[in-house]
């Protein structure tokens, strides 16, 4: 039967015989601004790694050292056999870094999400999502059996339009990007804490993109704002500037009770390897004792959105190391990250039904490693390829 059902999936054919299929495309080095592609060297302009942190020598000894130690896995989840002292250790460390009484670790950020949110809320409550909120908080919300509310991204009024309408005794939790994944700016948390308050709320920030990127020592949006003690969840992942893979939440010591013992995802699911937890460990400690990374991703950053600005690019609203290059075109998105790719630059299409065909964009992240030089080529090729492509020819609008 579902083979059958299945069959005539052929989208991604197509875009393969088309010669504009983006998706999992090898790579044959290390994670670095520039990495091997076919045997040839490519500049990343489409990882996560926005401290650089993937190769670096005292990350990869502690990972080494860890599997020395304790192995290659944990052959269980947290809640039974799985919890090792450097769990624990790493939990700490955490909950020190973004301000709360506790954290509790999992296995990849998705996880986290999945798992929180669906256990938070019941079905007289209510869970208000951004619009551009990332998918697994979506996922998790469909999960819990509450009235989910979705309001238009970063806009107060709308917020504030559904928080009217949720019962005034029941929890009502607010769940926000604190960097957007794709559009690279920020969720105007100072405004969302003012509503919260107004409204009884609680408010939860998916820091997967901001840490390492915003707040004291890269310790996330709350921290940037002034705003721990107003944020009730702080979520993070280990996948993008702690250079590993996981994922953990930080909140009260009685949230993380209640969550330690209903979160489906933590619960049945193994816990983080001994080699991921020492490179986080790792990671915190660089990026704490190495300042200056998080200086030179501000410099890069801010000198390659000035540079595309300066070609005529809309970057929209975005203010952090996630640029987006708006097209307005799926197909020229498509056809303009092949060309570039040819041409030794990697970046990512985000193209319908994950966002609006007019939306379409080309998603431009930067690490603290890279060199002016760096986005100054990636820059010339891009526009370059945009030029051939008409992209620049016309006026681009975008509903900000």
């Amino acid at each position: 039967m579902l083979k059958d059902r299945f069959a005539n999936y052929d989208a991604p054919q197509k875009a393969m015989s088309a010669g504009i299929y983006p998706y999992f495309r090898a790579i044959e080095s290390d994670q670095d601004t520039e990495v091997i592609m076919d045997g040839k060297k490519v500049l990343m302009f489409g990882s996560n790694s926005y401290l650089g942190l993937t190769n670096h020598p005292y990350i990869k000894e502690a990972a080494q050292k860890a599997i020395a130690k304790d192995g290659t896995g944990c052959a269980g989840s947290r809640f039974l056999n799985g919890t090792l002292d450097i769990h624990i250790q790493l939990e700490e460390k955490l909950a020190e870094l973004v301000g709360k009484d506790q954290a509790l670790c999992y296995s990849t950020g998705f996880q986290v999400n999945l798992g929180v949110v669906s256990a938070l809320t019941g079905r007289k409550d209510y869970i208000l999502l951004d619009e551009l909120d990332h998918a697994s908080l979506i996922e998790g919300s469909r999960l819990s059996f509450s009235k989910v509310m979705k309001f238009a991204h970063n806009d107060m009024h709308s917020l504030e339009n559904k928080l009217k309408k949720c019962e005034p005794d029941s929890v009502k939790l607010i769940v926000v990007d604190g960097i957007f994944s794709m559009e690279g700016d920020i969720v105007k948390l100072p405004e969302v804490v003012e509503l919260a308050r107004k409204y009884d709320a609680s408010i939860m920030v998916d820091d997967a993109h901001s840490l390492g990127v915003l707040g004291k020592n890269g310790s996330g949006t709350a921290s940037h704002f002034g705003l721990t003690n107003e944020v009730d969840l702080i979520m993070g992942t280990f996948s993008k500037s702690f250079a590993s893979l996981g994922g953990f939440i930080a909140a009260d010591k009685e949230v993380i009770n209640f969550i330690k013992h209903n979160s489906r995802s933590l619960i049945f699911s193994a816990s983080m390897t001994p080699a991921s937890v020492a490179t986080v460990m790792a990671a915190i400690e660089v990026m704490e004792n190495e300042p200056e990374r998080i200086a030179n991703l501000w410099e890069i950053t801010n000198y390659a959105l000035n540079g595309f600005k300066a070609q005529g690019f809309n970057t929209g609203k975005s203010e952090s190391p996630i640029i987006p290059l708006f097209i307005g075109d799926d197909i020229k998105a498509l056809k303009l990250t092949q060309i570039l790719l040819a041409d030794g630059i990697f970046i990512n299409p985000v193209v319908s039904p994950a966002v609006p065909k007019e939306d379409s964009l080309i998603r431009y992240s930067l690490m603290a490693t890279h060199t002016k030089e760096q986005v100054d080529i990636s820059i010339e090729k891009i526009t370059k390829a945009a030029r051939k492509l008409g992209i620049l020819n016309r006026e681009l609008v975008h509903s900000l």
